[in-house]
């Protein structure tokens, strides 16, 4: 297969596995980073010549040019949790929508969320359906992909929780009530490759992407304690509690909550109703109990010498 894929931010948690489904299938990849070295450890995942590395910062427009050019299909996996949503997830994903029209490109794929609504009052739902539609004005035959909360070896939600649960009687937990449906790393790398690999297929259309089940905040919390073989009182923190603490301190370094996350569990972060999802692409969502005890070990007590560690 003689097809160059660009991967803005192929270096990150998400897009390491983009790379490796991508290698896997013969194409070529550049990997676009600020710094490219943080991606090098990619390369020897392909064989000679598969794999190329390009300094890009999506918020400069010639900068994303210079970064497509030649390129058959172009992946944007850019997206942060905190600082300028507005830089990276809408004027960044319009200059590589645009680049990747002025380049020629037959496909796009854009990494967005699930929960993205130019009408959300959270920053960070609101500039991902900003940047879809930026995107789509830009190149509407893109692929639009929103995850659910996507877990796996490196990330840090399921393994934040995980650490936590081992350091005190006590688990805090807010809004234990709000529901999330983790979705594998692995499953999520599989879709976004078959969409850069096909466009004929996936042009144009929206995906969600979530894993088999839902869980509220409690029950993830409950089980990752199980998983690690601790067992702390889980404690739900009061609404109102949880609101003042991320208002007034969520601007702290190390601070539990931001604000604007607390505006973004104010609402599910489930499939939509109807939405289209894996089986466009014939996958079988993993469930986090097949997969997630195997990196989660470590947060055991005696690691993977615990007596009680599957084996």
């Amino acid at each position: 297969m003689d097809r160059l894929v660009t991967l803005f931010g192929g270096g990150g948690f998400l897009g390491r596995y983009v790379a490796q489904e991508l290698l896997k299938a013969g194409a070529r990849i550049r990997v676009a980073e600020r710094d490219p070295k943080n991606a090098w450890f990619l390369k020897p995942l392909g064989g000679l010549g598969q794999t190329q590395f390009v300094a890009a910062d999506i918020r400069d427009a010639e900068s994303a040019r210079r970064a497509v050019a030649g390129s058959q299909a172009v992946v944007n996996l850019v997206g942060i949790l905190k600082g300028d949503f507005a830089a990276f997830h809408v004027a960044g994903a319009r200059h590589v929508a645009a680049a990747a029209k002025v380049a020629g490109a037959d496909t796009l794929v854009h990494v967005s969320a699930i929960g993205a609504d130019a009408e959300a009052e959270s920053a960070y739902a609101r500039t991902k359906g900003e940047g879809e539609a930026a995107v789509r004005g830009a190149f509407p035959a893109a692929t639009i992909v929103r995850p659910s909360i996507v877990f796996g070896p490196e990330d840090a939600f399921v393994n934040r929780f995980a650490a936590l649960a081992r350091m005190a009687p006590l688990l805090p937990v807010i809004r234990p009530q709000v529901k999330f449906q983790p979705v594998y790393v692995t499953d999520v790398a599989r879709a976004i490759a078959a969409a850069a690999l096909d466009p004929e297929a996936h042009a144009g259309k929206t995906y969600e992407l979530g894993g088999p089940q839902r869980l509220t905040m409690a029950e993830l919390n409950a089980w990752i304690a199980e998983a690690t073989g601790h067992h702390p009182l889980i404690v739900p923190v009061p609404d109102m509690a949880a609101k003042l603490m991320a208002r007034f301190g969520g601007w702290a370094p190390g601070a539990p909550i931001t604000w604007d996350q607390w505006l973004m569990l104010q609402r599910d972060n489930v499939v939509a109703a109807g939405a289209a999802g894996f089986e466009a692409f014939d996958i079988a969502p993993t469930p986090l109990a097949a997969v997630a005890p195997g990196w989660l070990v470590r947060f055991r007590r005696h690691g993977r010498f615990d007596r009680h560690t599957a084996a």
